[in-house]
């Protein structure tokens, strides 16, 4: 078997099972990819934190109640595998977000290519890059949330966990929360390997009903570090202003 550093990005993300992670966003609003990054990428992308020259900004959430840890947006231009995951997982994404679209009553919106939705939010003011890196320590968390940063956004975004779950760290699960109407909410709690991603919903998602597609809004979160250190990093498709 070829090592997974020796592969292209863009490689890997083709030899994905790409109509099984379709399925499961369609039938569950998520999915999970098996590990992109390999434990040595991800180790790389961790150094990265402690360079304040690959960013344009520095959020400490506890300032704005946005839960206890930190975070980081690169800076433009990204690094090179930031950028390759990004531009290599949109296309197929973008299908997803088009055929979600059709679902609703809506005509597609989401073009092919990368640099063209980024012109479209470049459009509408903007034009900051927001893959982001995530930094929690013990008794960190992320409230749920949505990464809505303007106008225009993108409906899906990707998550990678980057050091290894019940060894560098314990707890801080991934949580998605599923507000639907008339109903209780529906809660997900996923837990993710060393180079390992979850594609969710940036802010909604059609679900068939007895009457046809409705929508149902989603939000997403941490929960609590019980140990050690964490870190993780975001895929935001779109840019902010």
């Amino acid at each position: 078997m070829i090592p997974l550093e020796q592969l292209a990005i863009e490689d890997r993300i083709t030899a994905l099972n790409w109509p099984a992670i379709h399925r499961s966003l369609d039938e569950s609003g998520f999915a999970t990819i098996p590990a992109l990054l390999s434990p040595e990428e991800c180790g790389r992308l961790m150094q990265m934190y402690d360079d304040p020259a690959l960013f344009r900004s520095r959020i400490v959430m506890e300032r704005h109640s946005f839960g206890k840890g930190e975070y980081q947006y690169f800076a433009a231009p990204l690094p090179a595998p930031v950028d390759q995951l990004r531009d290599g997982l949109y296309p197929r994404l973008a299908e997803a977000a088009n055929r979600w679209l059709g679902m609703s009553g809506e005509e597609p919106a989401y073009p092919e290519r990368l640099a063209d939705f980024l012109q479209q939010c470049h459009a509408k003011g903007q034009s900051k890059p927001t893959p982001l890196l995530l930094k929690y320590e013990a008794g960190g968390y992320n409230c749920l949330h949505q990464d809505l940063y303007g106008e225009s956004y993108f409906p899906f975004q990707v998550v990678f966990v980057l050091n290894r779950s019940m060894t560098d760290f314990t707890g801080g699960e991934l949580l998605l929360v599923e507000q639907r109407p008339r109903m209780q909410s529906r809660g997900h709690v996923i837990t993710l390997a060393q180079g390992e991603a979850l594609i969710f919903p940036t802010r909604n998602r059609p679900v068939q009903g007895s009457r046809g597609y409705y929508r149902t809004t989603l939000r997403h979160g941490v929960s609590t570090i019980a140990s050690g250190r964490r870190y993780s990093l975001g895929i935001i498709f779109h840019d902010a202003q």
